[in-house]
């Protein structure tokens, strides 16, 4: 069996997984200088020892899954930092330094997960079509060099949440599905996109997904997300909140979530049966530790 089927066959038996942090917010915080218009994107190449430590610091305090850090390295996000010359260099090098520190640190069963998303941060999306073809690439990319599934995160709008999901599957690498959502001005929970939570669950449904998680949420808004994906949605579920705030470019880490309190917030989760738990922007490696030691 592979490390991937078996930690799968753990969740489906009861087990609750550990997943790492923050890498993108963390890599800043250790002062990797950011590219721009793709954000925390560069560290696999500027700052390569930096990155892998990040990962070796997550396996250490007890998790299971790690991403790499290529939420940020997708083409039209380095084409608006002008170095898209790069991209299959970030993106197999991302996945590498995660199966680096595997290696590291002796863990051969926990899992290299390559993180794709389509985040822009200057508003400039590509057609479709156009963004099918980088996906189809990138996703290619992640799995020669050694991913172990693919993790599509900050999934905040369905067509294009559904253009990434099949470039992943071409693959034939597992794809896990990350919804960052919000309230409206009306209390409905909403992908970050404005389009229903309960939609976008509902457009996963038989399209081969094996875990769903809320991602990149606010920890208060998280239960009324797990909420709606327990009306919709039959696989496994997976939770990994942030904290903090982000203005202008910079990650705000002034008062966010204590250790303590979010080991709290997710023994709460996994009473509800949530099979996997870990954290996103914001969340350090001493959270993750935090959450090991109370589940």
């Amino acid at each position: 069996m592979s490390r991937y089927d078996n930690l799968v066959a753990r969740m489906n038996a009861g087990e609750c997984v550990l997943i790492d942090g923050a890498t993108g917010t963390e890599v800043e915080r250790r002062g990797v200088p950011q590219l721009d218009n793709a954000w925390n994107g560069g560290g696999a190449l500027s700052h390569p020892e930096i990155v892998r430590q990040i990962h070796e610091d997550y396996i250490g305090h007890g998790a299971e899954i790690v991403i790499s850090n290529t939420f940020a390295t997708h083409r039209h996000a380095l084409r608006d930092a002008g170095v898209d010359d790069r991209f299959e260099g970030y993106n197999r090098r991302g996945v590498e330094l995660a199966i680096e520190a595997r290696e590291a640190m002796n863990k051969p069963d926990v899992l290299v997960a390559g993180g794709m998303s389509y985040w822009s941060w200057i508003e400039k999306h590509p057609p479709l079509d156009a963004l099918m073809a980088d996906a189809t690439e990138q996703a290619a990319i992640m799995a020669d060099s050694g991913a172990d599934l693919l993790m599509l995160e900050m999934m905040v709008n369905i067509d294009r949440m559904l253009v990434l999901l099949e470039a992943g599957q071409k693959t034939g690498l597992p794809v896990w599905v990350g919804l960052s959502s919000e309230p409206n001005a009306d209390g409905a929970m909403c992908l970050l996109g404005g389009e229903p939570l309960a939609d976008a669950v509902k457009a996963l449904q038989a399209r081969g997904v094996p875990l769903l998680n809320v991602m990149h949420t606010e920890v208060r808004d998280v239960d009324v997300c797990l909420d709606i994906v327990a009306e919709h949605w039959s696989g496994l579920v997976g939770v990994y909140a942030h904290t903090g705030d982000y203005h202008d470019g910079t990650w705000i880490f002034d008062g966010i979530i204590s250790p303590g309190d979010y080991a709290a917030a997710a023994q709460g989760w996994r009473n509800r049966g949530i099979n996997l738990i870990g954290g996103c922007c914001g969340i350090w490696p001493e959270h993750i530790g935090a959450i090991a030691e109370a589940i």
